[in-house]
């Protein structure tokens, strides 16, 4: 299955100063990344895959637009790659239908140990009580 691409103008980017690494030069430069992304003016996006990328993305979910923040870097353009990863790696994700779970019955040896396995508790239970002469 080919990976999604979303178009770089769908994505919005703004830039604050960021609280890691980077000693005097945190506090001059705006190099934390905050990507905002409209999933619901999208056109790149199956519905199926854009239906399932809100429920597993719900933490990053701001009023209609998914919101992803990155300041493990020093300097804003690998920030900014570093969001983009992120929603790339949500969609593809996302893009993976899941499967539904088929209902299987046990086998009859499965269901004579466990049988087995209750009866002998409940005998070990048994023999721990008070006899009664």
């Amino acid at each position: 299955m080919k990976p999604f691409k979303i178009p770089i103008k769908e994505l919005n980017f703004s830039f604050s100063r960021s609280s890691g690494p980077g000693g005097q030069n945190v506090n001059k430069v705006n190099s934390r990344a905050t990507l905002k992304w409209n999933y619901q003016k999208t056109t790149s996006l199956p519905r199926g895959v854009l239906e399932r990328l809100i429920v597993e993305a719900q933490r990053y979910v701001i009023e209609d637009e998914i919101v992803i923040h990155s300041q493990r870097f020093r300097d804003q353009s690998r920030n900014i790659a570093d969001c983009v990863e992120k929603l790339q790696k949500l969609i593809n994700e996302a893009s993976v239908p899941v499967k539904k779970r088929k209902a299987t019955k046990p086998t009859s040896g499965a269901i004579e140990k466990r049988l087995k396995g209750k009866k002998s508790r409940s005998e070990k239970k048994e023999s721990r009580k008070k006899v009664d002469w």
